[in-house]
Order: C-alpha cells, then structure tokens, then sequence
C-alpha cells in the first residue's frame, strides 16, 4: 500500500489560522484578526474580512465598529460598484495608539516613538563607548518624557507600551568592546524590564536586538515579503533573525538565527565566525589602522568617510562571508530569500548586496534552491522599530511569540 503524506499544506495551514470564530469569548482574537489583516492589506471592506476570516458579516460589522470607535481603524472613501451598497475600506488609524522602542546597542542607545503604523514620530540617541544599565535608565528617564510630551495631550495616554532590543549576555563582550568587567557584571543583576516599567508605568518587552530588527522588516517591511527567509542585520556586531511561514521564529530561548556565531571559510584559510570577518566593528578596525578616523560610524548612518580601498576589501570580505553563511541556512532551511540590513548608508547597503549574491553564485549550489538575496526595507532603525513592534505584536495581532519576557 502506498504511504501517504501527512505533511500539512502551507495554504491548508495559513488558512486556519486566518479563521475567526464566530463563539462568545472569542472577541479579543477576532479583532486582533481583523487588525492584522488590515496591517497586511493596508485597508479592507467588511465583506472582504467575512470572506477571509469566515465570521458572520454581523460579526465583523460589529468588530470592525468598535475597533472604530476605539480609534484603531479610519473610515476610508466609499467605493462604488455596479450592484448593491458601496463599499467602505478601513485601514489603520496613525493615531490608534503609540508605542515606545528602545534600542541598546553596544555604542549607542536609541529611543522611538512610533504611532500605529510604524512610523517614528519622535526619537532621541545618546552615543557611549559601552552600555551600563544606569546609562540606559537614565537615558530613558530623561529621554521617555520628552517624546510622551511631543505628542498631543490627548493622545499621550495611547502610549501602550514598550520593547527593548538589546544583544543578550552583554558581559560576554566585554573583551570586543573594550569595557571593565565589573561594569558589564552589572548587566547580571538588573531586571532592566523590570526597572523600565515601573519608571514608565506601562509593560516592558524584552527581545535580542537582531530579532527585533528582523521582526521590524516583517511588521513594517514595504514591498514583497517571503513567508520563509533568514536575515542580516550589520551593527557594531552582525545579528540575525529568522521568519518561518510567516512568523518570527525565535527558538528555545530566544536566540535563534545567531548567526554571528556561524563558522564560515577565513580569508588565508582555516575558518573564523561570521561575527569577527563581517562586522562593522572590523570595518572601524581596519579604518583605525589606515589612520582614519572611524567614530562617525557609531554617531550617524547616513555617509561613510572611508577610503574606498578599505571600504572595498571590508565588502569583499563580509560578502564572502555572508555567502557562505547563507548556503549553511540554506541548506538546512529551505529560505526563500536572504534580507540584508544594517546601520549603513543605503548605497553601500546595494553594493554588500551585490557583491554577496555574486560570492554565493559562485559557490557550489549543487542540490540546493538558491533563495532571492534582496535589500531589507526598513534600514538603520529597524533595531528600534523592532523593539516598539513587540508591545504592537503583544497587544494588536494575531499569532505573535516576539515577546521573550515581560517586566
């Protein structure tokens, strides 16, 4: 007798869990339902969410009412067709709510204000040469008011909370950064979630600042997103994330997709990981060592100053690199696509795109289905906007596992 395959179809999959219920004690999913539709749609009809969801037309009508009236959904222009009522699309309202993003980085902090739709309305940065948690809580503290208050007093109490991207098991770094032990001990002992939100009075999401930053490129990313891909993100260290039909994946402790640890072929031979050949932090070695001054890397994004000899060998090496970390991913997870990211100019961004799928082209792709390697869409801040997306994903939608722990 022929076996038979009982692996689920990925359509069959997303299907159900695109399934609103029509049972009392079911609001609450319904309307995170109907918000993450409209996030992915932009906007959407009532009859376009009965379609999908396969609730009643009263049920969402009623849904779909109250998100209104709660200010999370905006009224859009009637459309017309040939028979019956006009349709009305909704789309999310900027305004529904607010959340705060902090990013903790190993030489600066950033702190966002985003509104509904991702998008930043007031930030704040301090620049340092390593992180201490009483430079972070004062950071906030000092920083937290000042863009609660940029906001109209009306809308300052939708500030519903805030996520803190930050690398894990910061005293393990201590050696790269050039920190006192003793400081980055302290690390240790601090509940920073803890001590954030009682200083704020709102709940506080932890979560690794390259998953955030991935996470930020699946809310808020523009254009076509891939249900399956491994992403990049270039910092003082290089991080990673990893989305898994659709989801964040973020395994048994959080720290999954690690890439910087991946063990990839070293210039000269042998192998290094993927940390000590395609960080940023080689890039600002490397300037050091040709006299030139690498401390705007830290400070601004936005332009480079760096020859273009060392620039070009940085490139050529972090694109080796990557090359070869992607054929690992890969070929253990069928990805549909790489997305590369970073704290970087835009142009130089295009150009380590470039040169990395010319360096995996050349590699032996013997049974392997290359994935598309493509730009990410959100750029430098998608650490931040990462982190306010926790609190978004915790509150607002449907299907999320993006918060590690809550303070």
């Amino acid at each position: 007798m022929a076996m038979q395959d009982l692996t689920p179809d990925r359509s069959q999959t997303e299907a159900v869990a695109l399934r609103g219920t029509n049972q009392s004690g079911m609001r609450d999913h319904n309307e995170r339902l109907v918000l993450s539709l409209v996030r992915r749609h932009t906007a959407l009809a009532k009859s376009d969410i009965a379609r999908m969801t396969g609730l009643s037309a009263q049920t969402v009508s009623v849904i779909m009412r109250q998100l209104e009236q709660d200010g999370l959904l905006a009224r859009g222009e009637p459309v017309r067709g040939r028979v019956g009522q006009p349709s009305v699309p909704m789309s999310l309202s900027a305004d529904g709510a607010f959340f705060y993003g902090l990013k903790v980085g190993r030489r600066s902090a950033d702190l966002v204000l985003t509104d509904f739709l991702g998008r930043i309305r007031a930030a704040r940065r301090r620049v340092y040469r390593y992180p201490t948690p009483d430079d972070v809580v004062g950071f906030v503290a000092e920083a937290a008011p000042e863009l609660r208050d940029s906001l109209d007093p009306p809308l300052r109490g939708r500030i519903m909370g805030m996520g803190v991207a930050m690398p894990f098991q910061l005293w393990n770094w201590v050696s790269i950064i050039g920190a006192p032990q003793t400081e980055m001990d302290a690390w240790r002992a601090r509940d920073i979630g803890a001590e954030l939100g009682g200083r704020l009075g709102l709940p506080v999401y932890i979560q690794n600042d390259a998953t955030s930053a991935c996470g930020a490129e699946l809310i808020f990313g523009t254009g076509e997103r891939p249900k399956d891909f491994l992403y990049f993100y270039f910092g003082t260290f290089i991080g990673g994330g990893l989305v898994m039909n659709g989801q964040l994946f973020l395994g048994r402790t959080g720290n999954a997709a690690a890439v910087g640890t991946m063990q990839v072929p070293a210039p000269g031979g042998g192998t290094r990981r993927l940390i000590d050949l395609a960080s940023m932090s080689i890039l600002a070695a490397a300037m050091d060592a040709a006299g030139e001054p690498s401390d705007h890397l830290w400070s601004q994004h936005a332009r480079w100053t760096v020859s273009d000899d060392v620039l070009s060998r940085w490139l050529d090496q972090a694109a080796g690199a990557l090359a070869h970390a992607t054929l690992a991913a890969a070929a253990l997870v069928e990805i549909q696509a790489v997305l590369i990211d970073g704290w970087m100019p835009v142009t130089i961004r295009a150009e380590l795109v470039r040169r990395t799928e010319a360096a995996f082209l050349r590699l032996d792709l013997a049974g392997i289905d290359p994935p598309a390697i493509r730009e990410g869409t959100v750029g430098a801040d998608a650490r931040a906007l990462g982190a306010a997306a926790i609190p978004l994903s915790q509150r607002y939608l449907i299907d999320q596992n993006a918060a590690i722990r809550e303070g």
